[in-house]
């Protein structure tokens, strides 16, 4: 530790980090509930990326068995490590609620650092919306009556207010019924897993797909892209974290693996033990290939492990975007009141409050070029912090940081271009009504960074002096 003081930058930057670990550790009385372990924080990544192998049924009907299964193998190495590997270095030097915000403002600047933070609850909060229609989408397969109309309106509303509950009770709890939900909806794809190796027939695997079936690229990248995503996106709890220079790269590692093995065993099994049928790979056709490969006892064991994989997917969710906000309000870019945290749970009630009103309001849209919108501002914000992570390296050498990733300037700078092609194409794919929508979202966000600082020079709102305590400059 001392070989850092060489220098008075490195003074500053060792000095900071310390600040940085004291002020992000909120106090634990026995009233409250404990910081986040490591088993917990696993399942709560692993919920934030993937949440099983729902939704990995596209890249077969878009590509065939082989090009999903190389996919599958070959995108976590180009996209999912270096995202990871950004996360888990940053998220170790700058161990405070808010993640990603911290990383462009100590960057860039006290706006960059409030644009991200914009883009990326948008992006999140309007994702959060979708799984109660998701889970409630299943649910009317079972109970016809929620297909539409106000029975569906309600199920909508109560399921987010009781979703949101859960959050509401402590990350805690949070985090171990993550646990719970993530093993009870992997189990029937374990079983499904097993019971098909008999039946494998390893040529299925080489296939191509089907003749006369043309291959959709686009669709099969975006599926790849979307179901290895997000790796970041636990950065903002960062400062809930029993000692999070040691857990978030065990972690980070861990829910990697999981998510890796959770996508490709399943996709093996299913591809090799029944014969194709490309184009019925949509979404939700492994419960389909369960009945197929077991009955109809495991493809019902399946569709209730979706369920339970969308009350995990919008568990995690709401944790980053309510922490976010609290982050954000420790580092002076929100009102004092946004880091408020409940007094029997310790939660930031009023994130949590704000993010399900949001995700309420759109869910009862017509939001599939909203969601697109998302996306298209959450690939903005991981080009900004690719930015970020390069000129954190560049900007404080010297700086303690309790995970590197191992490689030089060059090396890094590699390792960011690649994913980066892909978010490019992303942004480049966007329809007219993505663009329109995407620029309405940024111009709110830059408005509100302005807004932010004339209140802070009206005094019209309580905030905090995080965001100068946060700067390297003196």
């Amino acid at each position: 530790m001392r070989g850092s003081e060489s220098s008075p930058s490195s003074q500053i930057s060792q000095s900071l980090l310390e600040q940085q670990e004291a002020e992000s550790q909120p106090q634990i009385s026995p009233q409250n509930p404990k910081k986040l372990a490591l088993l917990p924080l696993v399942f709560l990544i692993y919920f934030e990326v993937s949440g099983g192998p729902y939704g990995e049924e596209s890249a077969v009907g878009a590509a065939g068995p082989l090009f999903a299964i190389l996919g599958f193998l070959i995108f976590p190495f180009i996209w999912s490590i270096p995202e990871a590997l950004v996360t888990a270095e940053l998220s170790t030097t700058f161990p405070g609620n808010g993640g990603f915000v911290i990383w462009a403002h100590q960057a860039f600047g006290p706006f960059w650092g409030s644009l991200m933070g914009s883009w990326k609850f948008l992006s999140g909060v309007i994702n959060l919306a979708s799984y109660p229609i998701l889970c409630v989408d299943y649910l009317k397969l079972v109970i016809p009556i929620f297909a539409s109309g106000l029975p569906r309106f309600f199920a909508i509303f109560i399921s987010t207010l009781v979703l949101s509950f859960l959050n509401y009770s402590g990350l805690s709890i949070v985090g171990y019924t993550a646990v719970g939900l993530g093993i009870v909806s992997l189990c029937p794809f374990i079983l499904m897993s097993l019971i098909a190796i008999p039946k494998i027939h390893p040529s299925r695997w080489i296939s191509l797909g089907e003749k006369g079936v043309k291959k959709d690229w686009t669709l099969f990248i975006n599926t790849l892209f979307w179901n290895l995503n997000f790796w970041d996106n636990a950065s903002t709890l960062a400062g809930e974290v029993e000692q999070p220079q040691k857990l978030f790269p065990k972690a980070l590692f861990s829910a990697g693996i999981l998510t890796c093995l959770g996508y490709i065993i399943p996709l093996l099994a299913a591809t090799g033990a029944i014969p194709l049928d490309q184009e019925s790979w949509v979404d939700g056709y492994l419960a389909t290939a369960g009945e197929m490969i077991a009955g109809k006892w495991l493809k019902f064991w399946i569709e209730i492990g979706a369920v339970l994989s969308i009350i995990g997917l919008f568990e995690a969710q709401l944790s980053s975007c309510a922490y976010q906000l609290l982050g954000m309000a420790n580092l002076g870019f929100l009102p004092k009141i946004f880091g408020a945290r409940s007094k029997w749970f310790n939660t930031p009630w009023l994130g949590i409050l704000i993010s399900t009103v949001i995700a309420l309001a759109v869910s009862y849209l017509d939001f599939t070029d909203i969601i697109s919108s998302a996306n298209f501002l959450y690939s903005l914000g991981m080009l900004l912090e690719f930015a970020s992570f390069i000129w954190l390296r560049v900007k404080f050498p010297a700086l303690k940081r309790p995970f590197k990733v191992p490689m030089g300037l060059l090396g890094l700078v590699v390792m960011c271009f690649i994913p980066s092609v892909f978010l490019v194409y992303v942004l480049a794919v966007g329809t007219k009504a993505v663009y329109l929508v995407s620029a309405l979202m940024t111009l709110f966000g830059v408005g509100w960074y302005f807004l932010m600082n004339l209140s802070k020079s009206k005094m019209w709102f309580e905030f905090n002096l995080g965001e100068k305590k946060l700067d390297y400059e003196e």
